[in-house]
């Protein structure tokens, strides 16, 4: 069953404070938050739902929020983010980081709630958040399905004018759904950053009989160089034993595997630039 929610001034049409309070107290009623109540304890959708209904009727989910609803929520934080037009005071509330925007915007409803569209949440990330991660959030928003080539682009040109457009720009088309993880989308951006050649997001190496034996998070076909991200999941015995099996089959293969962590990602990507173009030199 749905949680009903009301807020304060719905039920005073009905029912007195004192009246309300009682029923609290006897958990008919719970309050969500200040000025909401339901018919029973709330989940996260349920308070989601609670703080819209303290919000202004133009507010909007957006950024971290909305994409999450709409599948490439790869930038994960506590806060609510919500967007209203430039002329809309902003509310304060605890957990909501709330946006002005100066551009129209049509909502989509997305599981009941209101959200910027998917294109223009999207590239509302790709300008603001860091480089590093912006990519990511573009990759997963195509392999989602939740936005296409030609969509990113066109919200771009309509972002023209504001703040981080321009990092927007340059990243829209090297944007690939192919790519499977957050790790791997910045991976990429390293090489890319550092000047080398676009490598192949979810490579497959072919046997000789033209099967496709084993995928690479990243490589260069013609060079038979593999890249590949060990994060966490490669620590189990099972998938070590996995891995040696392909890293064998590889070599004998004549592929030149090369392997990066958490920490080439983040403390030193000049290291990971440097060896691949050894590698390809």
């Amino acid at each position: 069953m749905s949680t009903q929610l009301w807020r304060a001034d719905e039920l005073l049409r009905g029912l007195t404070v004192k009246r309300i309070r009682t029923r609290v107290g006897r958990t008919e009623l719970v309050r969500v938050r200040r000025g909401v109540y339901a018919d029973q304890p709330c989940d996260d959708e349920d308070e989601l739902r609670a703080l819209m209904l303290c919000l202004p009727d133009e507010a909007v989910l957006t950024r971290q929020t909305a994409a999450r609803r709409y599948g490439f929520g790869v930038l994960r934080e506590n806060l609510v983010h919500i967007q209203l037009p430039a002329a809309v005071p902003k509310p304060r509330l605890p957990g909501v980081a709330v946006h002005h925007s100066v551009l129209p915007v049509r909502p989509v409803v997305v599981r009941g709630l209101p959200c910027v569209p998917a294109a223009r949440c999207a590239v509302d990330l790709a300008r603001t958040v860091k480089r590093l991660d912006a990519l990511p959030v573009l990759d997963v928003a195509l392999r989602a399905g939740a936005v296409t080539p030609d969509e990113l682009s066109a919200e771009v040109f309509a972002h023209r004018a504001l703040r981080g457009v321009r990092q927007a720009r340059e990243l829209v088309p090297l944007a690939d759904g192919r790519a499977e993880c957050r790790q791997e989308s910045q991976l990429r951006l390293i090489l890319i950053d550092g000047r080398l050649p676009v490598p192949e997001p979810q490579l497959w190496v072919y046997d000789r009989d033209g099967i496709p034996r084993y995928r690479l998070d990243l490589g260069y076909p013609k060079r038979r160089i593999g890249i590949e991200y060990d994060g966490v999941s490669h620590l189990s015995r099972d998938h070590l034993r996995y891995d040696r099996e392909r890293v064998n089959w590889l070599d004998a293969s004549g592929w030149r595997m090369r392997y990066f962590t958490d920490r080439d990602l983040y403390q030193r990507p000049a290291h990971v630039v440097a060896t691949i173009r050894a590698a390809l030199s």
